[in-house]
């Protein structure tokens, strides 16, 4: 499908506005933190990140519970790494009073599509994919060069060619 010049300017003019809504002073994001990998992202705690990795706006990156993302992941937009949860101690009335907390690895060059959620204690290969959307349950383990997708996600293939395998 081909589109107008007119549509293309739209559409850039439209997401330009998107942009400003979030850093005005109203939208409380310009309170974030800055960091090198992109103004629009949320990083928390301290989280190990290797070279040349990359980070989408609209990112949360949770590294409150230990988090490692290796050399040259690729993490898209709104995408989120959490590596802490405080579900059981909302559902028992905070009679279990602490925030569970597990870490989370990311393996070297793996890519995190758009809105995809990885949750604490899970780890994830080199080389993977994890897919646009995929919910990674806690405590979740996949091998190197896995293709990761669905909600709950599971491996759902293998990411290398046919020659390499």
């Amino acid at each position: 499908m081909k589109r107008s010049q007119n549509s293309k300017q739209s559409d850039l003019e439209s997401n330009h506005h998107l942009v400003e809504s979030f850093s005005h002073p109203s939208s409380g994001l310009q309170d974030l933190p800055p960091n090198p990998y992109n103004k629009y992202a949320w990083l928390i705690g301290e989280p190990i990140i290797g070279d040349d990795v990359w980070i989408g706006a609209f990112t949360l990156i949770d590294g409150s519970g230990g988090l490692t993302i290796g050399h040259g992941v690729n993490i898209s937009s709104g995408a989120q790494l959490i590596t802490h949860s405080s579900a059981r101690r909302t559902v028992t009335a905070r009679a279990y009073p602490n925030v569970d907390r597990a870490p989370v690895d990311i393996g070297a060059h793996t890519f995190v599509g758009s809105n995809a959620v990885i949750l604490m204690g899970t780890t994830i290969g080199k080389h993977c994919v994890v897919a646009a959307g995929a919910v990674v349950k806690e405590f979740s383990h996949f091998p190197d060069y896995s293709l990761i997708a669905g909600v709950p996600a599971v491996r759902c293939g293998d990411v290398r060619w046919k020659d390499e395998i």
